[in-house]
């Protein structure tokens, strides 16, 4: 059994990219096998991509921790190997508009 820090060589940050829990991962390359550097944890997260996948998946299909599969999935977008899609920022709460939309909406109902 390898621990977590042994998989990311004590880092808690990936190095790009946040990674929230709905953050979508999707692989561009299928190439992982060949390449240099990469851990068995790398691989598996490659070839678990090859479908988009949530990071909240990836995280239960690996059984690790969340913090360890993003700083693996900080190693990865640093060398190509996937591509990430990150959550739309949320609305602007205090834009009146948007209670008017919202009310106006339910009156219609």
């Amino acid at each position: 059994m390898v621990r977590p820090y042994v998989m990311t060589s004590g880092r808690i940050e990936p190095t790009r990219g946040r990674f929230d829990l709905i953050t979508l991962v999707v692989a561009v390359g299928s190439d992982a096998d060949a390449a240099v550097g990469l851990g068995p944890e790398h691989v598996a997260i490659v070839r678990l991509c090859q479908q988009v996948m949530s990071v909240a998946e990836l995280t239960g299909h690996l059984n690790l921790p969340m913090a360890t599969v993003r700083v693996l999935l900080g190693d990865l977008l640093d060398q190509g190997f996937i591509s990430m899609q990150e959550p739309e920022p949320e609305a602007d709460m205090h834009d009146i508009r948007l209670y008017k939309a919202v009310i106006d909406g339910l009156r219609a109902l």
